[in-house]
């Protein structure tokens, strides 16, 4: 039987024993740690999206010198659209030489809308730049039978946009005889009911025709024959017309019979109210205009002319300006978009008319100078 003292001497040893047990299990390292979950990576910061910044609006304006009624935001929608902002600022024509006259005195244009007999002019003086054809969407439209013509030095110079005739426009109930050639307008059957473009230029082309002259090529004895048949037509004349609205009022009231010069324009608006009328086809053949735009070397709008002048190339800008006015039009991407019955009346979608019309060409300063003299002394002799 243990004594509590043996007891007490077991327990000791027993309590040795243990700590010595848990000595000889230690490494002597400090017990390892659990690894720590890994921090969960912030997202990384994104970049500050800013909203991009608005174009600003185009603002300015546009200053075209053109002729009375092609300002109809009809030929221009689509630049409208584009530049609502821009202001379109038009001065008017009655003629192609106020292009030159107004430009060499300092007049600042951002488009100019002349015909093929001033571009020469322009050309060699500097007046215009040539035009960058990439910039516009609808060139591929425009034939090189009408591109040639604005083209110089290997450049284009000028867009053509609308081409046309000048004839003689007749009430044909007011008339015991409708004419057939230019020199027809001296019989005095007509007399005091012409009523006559008011053009020098004009004036010495259907007389030199009237005559059998080639109208540029006349000589210094030739000039002087037209001259003196002019001062003959004079005295039966009843006015001198400048611009279309002008014409068509003398026709539509009957004072006038003939009106002389006349263009598409006229005869389509007339026979629209209901007007006996007819274009003639002199058997010396019609004469006619191409026009067309460029822009003058002063524009400090190029790249806006660029896209004015695209505008003005569009289908329905072309088709309007056919259907309206009946004229020719130089995209021929729109003639799909052309009243047939238009297209019929005035052969526009012939392509021979062209080849039968005697289109304006370039004068030399001399002839401009000469010719508008003569039509000076001409129109003072009544």
């Amino acid at each position: 039987m243990f004594t509590k003292k043996a007891l007490w001497i077991t327990l000791s040893l027993f309590l040795i024993g243990s700590l010595l047990l848990v000595a000889c299990n230690s490494t002597g390292q400090p017990a390892a740690e659990e690894p720590a979950a890994p921090a969960e990576e912030a997202p990384a910061a994104e970049a500050p999206t800013e909203s991009p910044a608005e174009e600003s609006p185009v603002t300015g304006n546009l200053v075209m010198l053109d002729w009375a009624g092609y300002e109809l935001p009809e030929f221009w929608g689509d630049f409208a659209a584009k530049y609502p902002d821009v202001q379109v600022d038009f001065s008017f024509l009655t003629e192609s030489a106020e292009v030159y006259s107004k430009l060499e005195s300092g007049f600042e244009a951002d488009l100019v809308h002349p015909c093929s007999n001033l571009w020469q002019l322009l050309v060699d003086s500097e007046l215009v730049q040539p035009i960058d054809t990439s910039k516009l969407s609808n060139w591929s439209g425009v034939p090189e039978s009408l591109a040639q013509d604005g083209q110089f030095n290997g450049e284009q110079y000028w867009v053509p946009w609308d081409w046309g005739f000048e004839s003689i426009l007749v009430r044909t109930d007011l008339v015991d005889k409708v004419p057939e050639s230019w020199a027809d307008i001296w019989d005095p059957q007509y007399a005091g009911h012409i009523a006559i473009n008011d053009s020098g230029e004009a004036a010495h082309v259907f007389t030199a025709l009237s005559l059998g002259y080639d109208p540029w090529q006349t000589t210094p004895e030739q000039d002087e024959e037209i001259r003196q048949k002019l001062l003959e037509l004079a005295p039966n004349v009843l006015a001198y017309w400048s611009g279309q609205t002008e014409l068509d009022q003398m026709l539509a009231s009957g004072d006038a019979w003939l009106g002389v010069g006349a263009w598409n324009a006229s005869y389509v608006s007339l026979l629209d109210e209901g007007y006996e009328m007819e274009y003639i086809v002199p058997k010396e053949g019609r004469t006619g205009f191409l026009c067309g735009f460029g822009i003058p070397s002063t524009s400090k709008n190029v790249d806006l002319a660029h896209e004015m002048i695209d505008a003005y190339l569009a289908v329905d800008s072309m088709a309007y300006l056919a259907n309206e006015y009946g004229y020719g039009i130089a995209n021929i991407d729109a003639l799909t978009a052309v009243d047939p019955n238009v297209a019929e009346l005035l052969s526009l979608n012939d392509a021979a008319v062209i080849d039968s019309t005697t289109f304006y060409e370039g004068l030399t300063p001399e002839q401009r100078e000469l010719w508008t003299n003569v039509w000076s002394e001409v129109k003072t002799s009544q």
